[in-house]
């Protein structure tokens, strides 16, 4: 599921088969910009913002993407063939005389002027894994709603960026509080050492597909602590991990939880 560290390492990619190459194909598959052509172009950057990619041109123009749930950006070399998914997935191709990037199922696929990216992503809080990281200011964003479940808190991309829904369930576990507790009745420290934790996970598995939140030396078939684990033992203390759904209607989101290690309220 991509979260921060997945589109920071897919960034780290696009950029290295794109940046100071010049576009000899480019098509976006999205009726808005369908006609746009970015052919000639150099590119000049894939730069990660959050869970948000911002892929710059010259000229002035940005290309702005976001994987979603399920998207994904692939890299192939020119003459390869893609195996990302079904062609009716894809939304979004930028290519040169080596390498060609092919985005699928992008649910944002939007042309910016450069000078107008904050009104893309200017609304999201701290960077986990960007220059404008502060982890005061995440702490504070986090604690401005009192009432508000640590789970949903969590996903706010305004609070902090980069948090998805398996960082969401493996912080509550390693605070030892359940999703549902209000950030408010949190203990003395916990915010600060939640808020570090993300960041110290987020930055170990930047360079990787292969997310891992577990600590070395345990079982190394097994890298989540409670995210789809559902039934299965918890690794503290082998109590059957339990699973619900979070958030508002319409929106929820699979919740899992240790209801012996976790505290706080439950479904």
């Amino acid at each position: 599921m991509p979260e921060g560290d997945t589109v920071w390492l897919t960034a780290h990619h696009l950029h290295e088969a794109l940046a100071g190459q010049v576009l000899t194909r480019s098509d976006l598959r999205v009726p808005r910009f369908a006609t746009a052509d970015l052919t000639g172009r150099t590119v000049l950057d894939v730069t990660p913002r959050g869970k948000h990619l911002l892929t710059r041109f010259e000229g002035g123009l940005t290309l702005h993407s976001h994987l979603g749930m399920d998207g994904s950006w692939r890299v192939y070399d020119v003459s390869a063939r893609w195996s990302g998914g079904p062609s009716h997935q894809i939304r979004a191709i930028l290519g040169n005389a080596a390498r060609t990037a092919v985005g699928y199922r992008l649910p944002v696929v939007e042309l910016l002027r450069t000078t107008e990216e904050e009104e893309a992503v200017g609304h999201l809080g701290p960077d986990l894994l960007g220059p404008d990281w502060d982890a005061e200011r995440a702490v504070a964003n986090l604690l401005a709603d009192p009432l508000r479940p640590l789970g949903e808190a969590l996903l706010d991309q305004r609070n902090l960026a980069g948090i998805g829904n398996v960082y969401k369930s493996e912080l509550a576990f390693l605070a030892r509080v359940t999703p549902w507790l209000p950030v408010g009745e949190l203990p003395t420290g916990i915010p600060e050492r939640l808020v570090a934790t993300a960041q110290r996970l987020l930055e170990a598995n930047k360079q990787r597909f292969d997310r891992r939140t577990m600590t070395s030396g345990r079982n190394p078939s097994q890298k989540l602590y409670v995210y789809g684990r559902e039934g299965r033992p918890c690794p503290r203390c082998g109590t059957p991990v339990r699973k619900a759904d979070q958030g508002e209607v319409g929106r929820e989101r699979p919740t899992y939880w240790c209801p012996r290690c976790q505290t706080g309220p439950t479904p």
